[in-house]
């Protein structure tokens, strides 16, 4: 299975998603890579190289520019799952790895910034379903607010209500310091104490696998 996590709008925590979502896989058992598509950005790559400095169970991690779409195909075959984190913005990278992916996952936060880029990237994946019209596409609400009276995530839903062709994940993933710490350190938050954060993650898992 290849998951593309992906988005066309930067800092929506694309690669948190990544890690998180492959620590839980690997938990379960599966063999996981990641490949991270980003030239500028190291963070998977950090994060992977972290992970197996700090005694933690290794997660190959390859980085790739340019046309993905061979390699997914190639690395699909070799993997129980393939999870590619592309950059930030529209790319080479995030339309090539759109044709041969089985799910898109599109995290986004709450917040207008972000709600606001949601008609660009639906249009980008209308054009991928050109060259893969079975790609599954999910968007997940990300760093949404704690606080007990917070309306982000309702009133997110109702704005993306109008873009039938992203549907919206039930799971949610809020804004928890656990998050920041195991990109820190090497970990999925499925390793640490934050039970909340950790049952977020597994759900998400569950949810996105499961299409």
């Amino acid at each position: 299975m290849i998951l593309l996590i992906a988005h066309v709008k930067g800092g929506v925590g694309k690669s948190t998603i990544t890690v998180n979502i492959a620590a839980e896989l690997q938990r379960q058992g599966k063999d996981v890579l990641i490949l991270e598509a980003d030239p500028t950005v190291h963070t998977v790559w950090n994060w992977a190289r972290d992970r197996e400095a700090n005694g933690y169970p290794r997660i190959q991690c390859l980085k790739q520019t340019g046309n993905l779409h061979s390699t997914l195909v190639d690395q699909d075959k070799r993997y129980d799952v393939v999870l590619v984190d592309t950059a930030g913005k529209d790319s080479k990278e995030m339309r090539t790895a759109m044709t041969a992916a089985h799910v898109l996952i599109a995290p986004m936060q709450p917040n207008q910034a972000d709600l606001d880029t949601t008609q660009a990237l639906v249009e980008t994946i209308e054009q991928a379903r050109d060259f893969n019209p079975d790609l599954k596409v999910v968007g997940v609400l990300n760093r949404a607010s704690t606080h007990v009276f917070a309306t982000d995530v309702k009133d997110s839903r109702a704005y993306l209500d109008e873009y039938p062709e992203l549907p919206i994940a039930d799971s949610v993933i809020y804004d928890r310091s656990a998050f920041q710490k195991c990109l820190d350190d090497g970990r999925g938050v499925v390793e640490m104490k934050d039970q909340k954060a950790k049952a977020e993650i597994q759900l998400l898992t569950q949810e996105v696998t499961g299409w």
